[in-house]
């Protein structure tokens, strides 16, 4: 079986549980790095700019924990991005906007020589549309295999901007109608990315790689927050599918530990008392 290297390049976060008081590290860049390595990925590195507040604090102290090496990483003097998290009687998750001062809204990530040549190290590097990365991925994809996560992102100008540098492309799609679908998967095929996939929440998921169709059936859980599931889905998928390239049995290893994920409060657990000044945003 072949050892597999993943670096995630982007955004970190906290997320604010305010009903429980409580915040759990998140952001999707870190949610795939920190599930890629629970799923099987034997080396995973993760780059992105980190605040300077006890979230940070936190956030670092989860990744040491979870072996996730993150010295390429930015520091400065800015709060954590912090969006509010409130659970509806199913479990989903609904966002409520945090503070615009934070590191994700007023730093932007650029690449150095140094990063692309770490980057070419590993088998894939995955991104997202939170990550603003955009202008970076040409250089990535010297370097390294693309994995980006549209997450709700349709429009299709920004498809044909990202699809030519990637190989593979994600998306959440439960809103989305059968034709719509068809329309994604082969948007991105056409600019060149190998395989596409869109989660579609209770119905499971649809892949394609080269036009071929794959879908997967949910595992059914007693869910108790959604937080972070499509993230496991993608960190699941890119390690099985990257160690043995069979798209179905990686399809059904992603669905079982996006199931995972559901059982548990936060994208990856590690609850933390948030502090008081966050308690009045609603």
């Amino acid at each position: 079986m072949l050892w597999m290297k993943l670096i995630t390049v982007g955004d970190n976060v906290v997320d604010c549980y305010l009903e429980e008081k409580q915040y759990y590290p998140g952001g999707n860049a870190v949610n795939v790095a920190v599930n890629a390595k629970r799923s099987g990925t034997e080396q995973v590195s993760y780059i992105g700019i980190f605040g300077n507040d006890n979230k940070a604090h936190h956030i670092k102290n989860c990744l040491q924990q979870e072996k996730i090496d993150f010295s390429r990483s930015r520091n400065v003097y800015a709060p954590s991005a912090q969006p509010s998290v409130t659970l509806d009687k199913d479990g989903d998750r609904m966002f409520i906007p945090g503070p615009k001062n934070s590191s994700q809204h007023l730093f932007k990530l650029k690449l150095t020589t140094e990063d692309l040549e770490f980057i070419s190290g590993f088998d894939v590097c995955h991104t997202s549309c939170y990550s603003s990365l955009e202008d970076e991925l040409s250089k990535i994809a010297e370097n390294c295999q693309i994995s980006f996560d549209f997450s709700e992102n349709t429009n299709i100008n920004y498809i044909k901007k990202i699809a030519p540098y990637i190989n593979y492309a994600f998306f959440s799609g439960s809103h989305l109608l059968d034709k719509e679908i068809k329309s994604l998967q082969t948007i991105c095929h056409d600019c060149g990315t190998e395989i596409v996939g869109i989660t579609l929440g209770s119905r499971g998921a649809t892949f394609s790689r080269n036009h071929q169709q794959y879908r997967q059936t949910i595992k059914k859980v007693n869910v108790i927050d959604t937080m972070g599931a499509g993230d496991s889905f993608i960190a699941g998928f890119l390690t099985s599918y990257t160690k043995k390239k069979d798209i179905q049995q990686a399809l059904d290893f992603a669905a079982e530990r996006a199931a995972v994920t559901c059982t548990q409060r936060g994208a990856f657990g590690y609850p933390h008392p948030v502090e008081e000044e966050l308690l009045s945003i609603r």
